[in-house]
């Protein structure tokens, strides 16, 4: 399955809403949440030495899910999402590695999507 499909799919068992707020809230919070759970489990795995690598690829397959309902919510593509992110990442490490010299920033806002 690829991104259009698997979005499409997603739209198709998300329709359920007849509140346009109460939609993108539940997308947002789930996301949110989704998010918090992946954390949990490296936290566990790490920490408390309780293997949950499971369950983080679980709660990412979520966390994508709700990524999805809300580029539906907002009509964007996921392609489109994620091109505009490599876009960004590639002026954001120009050598097209991570550092944390540039990801730090010296604590200035940076709009990277700036044209």
């Amino acid at each position: 399955m690829d991104l259009a499909e698997y979005q499409k799919f997603i739209k198709s068992l998300s329709g359920g809403f007849d509140d346009n707020e109460k939609e993108i809230l539940t997308w947002g919070l789930g996301i949110a949440g989704e998010a918090g759970d992946v954390a949990g489990c490296i936290k566990k795995t790490y920490s408390h030495k309780h293997d949950q690598v499971s369950g983080v690829k679980e709660n990412l397959d979520d966390t994508l899910w709700y990524i999805g309902a809300i580029c539906n919510y907002y009509g964007w593509t996921l392609d489109e999402v994620i091109e505009e992110n490599v876009e960004k990442l590639q002026k954001r490490y120009p050598e097209n590695k991570f550092t944390f010299k540039h990801a730090k920033r010296d604590g200035k806002r940076v709009d990277w999507n700036e044209k």
